[in-house]
């Protein structure tokens, strides 16, 4: 028997699949990212602010799931290379509201490429028709899993 070899009764589990599948590509995805001195965070910062417009910091924590303390660091991060801007609100000094930078921009669409490249890489055994169902199967369970119909996770 092969060391390397995955139990058949993982391989017949669609959850362990997906997971092994989802670790792989996110490590690869982070090597890339690295590569260019950033983490995936930093990635998903660019990609709520380009694809949704600016966004008052505490509510892209939120909308993330990064704690509060994690996304003032990813945003001094990104502040501090020219990525992001940042503006506190005049009528409440507290809030401080976070704008991607046209440097941002530029870099996010590389860091697109990147994920698409790595993307490719991944899912190459499939032909196009198979990866568009992939992705039509992936996106119905994501929504089902957001919309917290989803039957509970058991407490820990």
């Amino acid at each position: 028997m092969n060391e390397n070899e995955t139990p058949p009764s993982l391989l017949g589990l669609t959850t362990y699949l997906m997971s092994w599948t989802g670790k792989t590509a996110r490590s690869r995805l982070a090597e890339r990212l690295a590569d260019r001195g950033l983490r995936l965070r930093h990635m998903a910062v660019l990609a709520a602010l380009v694809d949704l417009g600016p966004h008052v910091q505490r509510e892209l924590a939120v909308r993330l799931a990064i704690d509060r303390s994690d996304i003032v660091k990813i945003i001094d991060e990104l502040d501090a290379a020219g990525l992001v801007e940042r503006a506190r609100d005049m009528t409440d000094r507290r809030r401080v509201t976070v704008t991607v930078s046209p440097a941002g921009r530029a870099l996010y669409d590389r860091l697109q490429a990147d994920a698409t490249a790595v993307q490719d890489d991944v899912l190459a055994p499939l032909n196009a028709r198979e990866r568009a169902r992939l992705a039509a199967l992936l996106s119905r369970v994501h929504g089902h899993l957001q919309s917290g119909t989803g039957t509970p996770r058991p407490s820990r």
